[in-house]
């Protein structure tokens, strides 16, 4: 696991200074070794230089260092990532003619080129991101992975492309300081945070999931080329058994985390207590490992912390079990988030993860996780409130209305009035649309509330445009299955893939995803919707492979995202703050938001009369990041 940097230039453009200022930024992904190398010197022809930060996982030895070369040097690839399938692909390539040097998973990209052109990228099963320079050629190729777990960004300057693994690697390239771009502020707070391929800069932006680019030096970077996209199963689709689907499943996800347990370093898992993160625990157990595990729990709200369901778990496998404690002081921490995201970033959970993250480094180097259960197998209730929705009648869902509004609002997790409100708002709407508003942060009426008029201009088109090109590119399948393939374009790598990866590499800490095994999400998309979740019921088929293997009331849990009491914090401790700086009459986001609606939200959700923690969250994460900007460097 490392970072990336570099400049490929059709001249002598590219320099060794500029790339070393680069990677000198990402030394928290990679603190163990750095180098750069000028792949291409220049001069009449192109000139290229790679840089790498290295954090040492496979093959400790110096044969395993970045920029790495095929045996004339014509080949060169600087990569950060894990290729869980590495060791099928060196036998494949041994078995024709190719001899390998090192003992890592990075050479099979040098040699696999060789064999395969840009054919390797689809061939390499892991998390990636990756540039390879062709000397032949006289051209670079950049890469990135399926689901876009590890990040690559790029921006063209002049003729000279920059690209790194952070946006602060590009801007500590030589003569490039981009502009923020506050016609970003719509989406940003729409979702949180600014949906690829686009980003807070202008002139950055973020090759898009599962895709290729070519840089040549003739005609600059081309565009990105898909690889992948998982197939659905549509109604007609000839039905595994029950039986079958859980016992395959079972399988392969047994084989996923065989895969990502190969290290030359320690293991850990992060443990959230519920069925995704404690069946990583089980199967880890199954092959006989010594496990650490690592939980991060809530103080002062039990509905928000999952520390004792952590617990459960922990005794049953007989893990080294270490608790982090959370309070509304890890918002002090949000300057150092922002730090590492180098954007706003919305989602209040990363705080946590940031803290859980340092806590399980100060152990191991590498820590699977449960991310993407909920992705591939249909956890998160809005899918089950969409199948719902498309039930219920709408004269029903209005009548509900009423009923809604008498019941009191607790602020806590699961609270009854919110979450009956958000399923009953616009029920006259489509499923999918009222999809969209519950995975979003503002909808378009509260977003009408709070900006400013001159950036309310073609605001639906503007700030849903990245869900709705997500829901333009499903398939035509049943309801859940479009809303799981929109969801893996959108939800997945633009928010919980991003808090994962800068809140671990911010500790140099390695993050592995067994449930985000390919095989593991093209079987499962494979299988019938009913399999996955119906209006009752989310995740049917991970609960049941789960069942022989977990405590009962791990199995049964419900849904219980991994997040912080952002409502009560802005209740109590965080008013103060909220107030000096986003109701300030010189917040820098002035520009761009209205003042008299974001005043009355706030109001709204003081008085009790809405709950609005995670719009308040958001507003105050722009803010902090506006004023960050005029700060550069590590808080």
């Amino acid at each position: 696991m490392c970072g990336i940097a570099g400049i490929v230039a059709p001249s002598g453009l590219a320099d060794m200074t500029g790339v070393e200022a680069m990677t000198a930024t990402l030394t928290h992904r990679g603190p163990d070794e750095g180098s750069v190398v000028a792949v291409a010197p220049g001069g009449e022809g192109p000139s290229c230089v790679l840089g790498h930060r290295r954090l040492r996982i496979l093959d400790l030895s110096s044969a395993g260092a970045q920029p790495m070369s095929n045996e004339d040097g014509t080949v060169q690839v600087t990569f950060n990532g894990e290729i869980y399938n590495f060791r099928a692909l060196r036998r494949e390539l041994e078995t024709r003619g190719h001899t390998f040097r090192s003992s890592g998973d990075t050479e099979v990209i040098v040699h696999g080129y060789e064999e395969y052109g840009d054919g390797i990228v689809g061939r390499l099963d892991g998390m990636f991101a990756f540039a390879l320079w062709d000397g032949r050629a006289g051209r670079l190729l950049l890469a990135r992975d399926r689901l876009g777990k590890k990040p690559l960004f790029l921006a063209s300057v002049g003729s000279r492309l920059l690209f790194g693994s952070e946006i602060k690697a590009l801007r500590a390239a030589p003569g490039f300081d981009p502009a923020v771009d506050l016609g970003r502020v719509p989406e940003l707070l729409a979702w949180g945070g600014v949906p690829w391929p686009r980003t807070m800069f202008e002139g950055v932006r973020q090759l898009p999931p599962a895709t290729f680019v070519w840089w040549d030096p003739k005609g600059g970077a081309g565009e990105p080329q898909m690889y992948w996209r998982p197939k659905y199963a549509d109604p007609s689709a000839s039905h595994v058994s029950w039986a079958e689907a859980v016992g395959s499943t079972r399988e392969l996800l047994h084989a996923a985390v065989e895969r990502r347990t190969v290290a030359d370093v320690p293991l850990g898992v992060l443990l959230s207590g519920g069925v995704d993160s404690s069946v990583i625990v089980a199967l880890m157990a199954r092959l006989g490992l010594e496990i650490r595990t690592f939980t991060a729990g809530i103080a002062g709200d039990v509905s928000f912390d999952e520390r004792r369901f952590a617990r459960v778990v922990a005794e049953r496998f007989g893990t080294e079990h270490i608790e982090v404690t959370v309070d509304s002081a890890a918002a002090d921490l949000l300057d150092l988030v922002l730090h590492h995201t180098d954007e706003p970033f919305a989602d209040s959970s990363a705080l946590p993860t940031y803290l859980i993250a340092k806590a399980a480094r100060n152990h191991v180097t590498v820590a699977l996780t449960g991310d993407g259960g909920d992705d591939v197998f249909a956890g998160y209730n809005r899918f089950r409130a969409a199948l719902a929705s498309a039930r219920v009648p709408k004269a029903v869902q209005r009548l509900g209305g009423a009923a809604v509004r008498a019941l009191p609002r607790t602020g806590r997790y699961l609270d009854t009035r919110s979450r009956a409100e958000r399923f009953l708002s616009r029920s006259e709407a489509e499923p999918e649309l009222r999809y969209r508003d519950w995975v979003g942060v503002f909808d378009e009426t509260q977003l009408r509330r709070v900006l400013s008029p001159e950036y309310q201009t073609g605001l639906e088109s503007a700030a849903f445009a990245a869900f709705d090109y997500g829901l333009r590119e499903a398939p035509p399948a049943p309801l859940l299955h479009r809303l799981l393939a929109v969801n893996l374009r959108t939800y997945l790598p633009n928010d919980l893939l991003v808090k994962m990866d800068r809140m671990t590499m911010a500790v140099s800490l390695e993050a592995r995803s067994p449930l985000l095994d390919t095989a593991v999400i093209e079987h499962v998309a494979a299988l019938p919707a009913s399999y996955k979740a119906d209006s009752f019921r989310t995740k049917r088929l991970l609960r049941a492979v789960a069942a022989d293997l977990l405590p009962r009331e791990i199995v049964r849990r419900p849904k219980h995202g991994f997040g912080v009491p952002v409502g009560a914090w802005f209740r109590g401790e965080l008013a103060e703050p909220f107030e000096d700086l986003v109701l300030n009459p010189a917040a820098r986001s002035a520009e761009v938001l209205n003042p008299s609606g974001v005043a009355e939200l706030y109001r709204e959700h003081r008085d009790g009369t809405a709950e609005h923690g995670h719009r308040l969250w958001s507003l105050f994460a722009l803010e902090s990041w506006l004023r960050s900007v005029e700060r550069p460097g590590t808080p």
